[in-house]
């Protein structure tokens, strides 16, 4: 199985020939317990690395099988049962922040079942911040938030929201914009106390002296986020000096986090206009006299929001791209 891929379990030849199906058009593996394949190990497996589990089958036995699994909806994969027949498709986990209310919908649209979403917002019709969150690509400080304005929309009352990025498009209904610092959710990099979705819009520019280990970019990382408050979700990529090529321990930092490694020459971050804080030493050592805010301005394409901060032979610098989110909250 493939990270990120969708797994399909039948445990008939019936199911097999539709998860076949399903697969063939919405892409992913599929297996079935008819060749051997042990339930728990597949669940233990697929759970671990897929984005959507679909057991095409029973619900009881999926329900069961994913039981052990379970942690938060923050990052549980999407769970669906399909019945062998393809008349239903019913989420079971994750139905908003993994995915597994659209996936249904997408299943229904290939086999002509009905998906049979359960959560309030679906049914009621009405906004659900956390499946707007997953379509724009935006990650949520503390989903335990959520709760609190999905009923104040249930409850018929308008929600408002601060933006610190432009939002094009009309709010939906029961959604409005708000200047006011008493928001109930916010659209931001730092972190409020009420519900905060988080775009993935900013690149970390990085400088670091020769063999500085994962363990200790970490370390000047999260001591950064907490100086600066911004949150480490609201990280896209990274960028750097060519001169950085082969360190092991800021690759090894930057794959942990799943961010892309950018890196540029010295000529390359010289031409990026702006001011930016400069160094005899950096320039005599690198050619070029800042590297970080440089790399990360020239990365994002957009304006530097956190200057040079410098602790421990490390230095990090956050340039934000021009991001404009919309607010379509459903693909399926």
């Amino acid at each position: 199985m493939k990270k990120g891929e969708i797994a399909c379990l039948a445990f008939t030849e019936r199911g097999r020939a539709l998860a076949q199906t399903l697969c063939a058009s919405l892409g992913g593996t599929v297996s079935c317990t008819r060749d051997g394949v042990s339930l728990a190990d597949w669940t233990a497996e697929a759970f671990a690395s897929c984005r959507a589990l679909v057991y095409v089958g029973a619900a009881g036995i999926a329900v069961r099988a994913i039981a052990p699994h379970l942690v938060s909806k923050a990052s549980d994969p999407a769970v669906l049962a399909v019945d062998e027949c393809g008349r239903f498709a019913v989420p079971l986990a994750s139905g908003h922040l993994g995915g597994a209310n659209e996936l249904a919908r997408r299943i229904a649209r290939v086999c002509g079942a009905t998906a049979v979403i359960t959560t309030a917002t679906d049914v009621n019709g009405v906004f659900a911040a956390d499946e707007w969150a997953r379509v724009q690509d935006m990650a949520i400080a503390d989903v335990s938030k959520i709760k609190a304005v999905s009923a104040k929309l249930l409850a018929g009352e308008t929600v408002a929201v601060r933006a610190a990025f432009p939002i094009d498009g009309a709010p939906p209904e029961g959604v409005c914009l708000t200047a006011s610092d008493a928001a109930d959710a916010w659209v931001d990099v730092r972190a409020h106390d009420v519900l905060t979705l988080v775009p993935r819009a900013l690149v970390l520019g990085v400088g670091c002296k020769r063999g500085t280990t994962a363990e200790t970019l970490e370390e000047r990382f999260a001591e950064f986020c907490a100086e600066t408050g911004v949150l480490p979700e609201a990280v896209r990529d990274a960028a750097t000096i060519d001169l950085k090529r082969g360190e092991a321990g800021l690759s090894e930092f930057c794959a942990a986090h799943g961010w892309p490694l950018a890196y540029y020459t010295a000529e390359e971050l010289a031409a990026v206009e702006g001011e930016f804080s400069t160094s005899a030493f950096v320039a005599r050592t690198t050619g070029v006299d800042n590297v970080c805010e440089r790399a990360a301005v020239r990365r994002a394409g957009g304006e530097l929001i956190v200057k040079k901060t410098a602790r421990g032979g490390v230095t990090f610098a956050l340039a934000k791209r021009n991001l404009h989110l919309d607010w379509r909250w459903r693909n399926g």
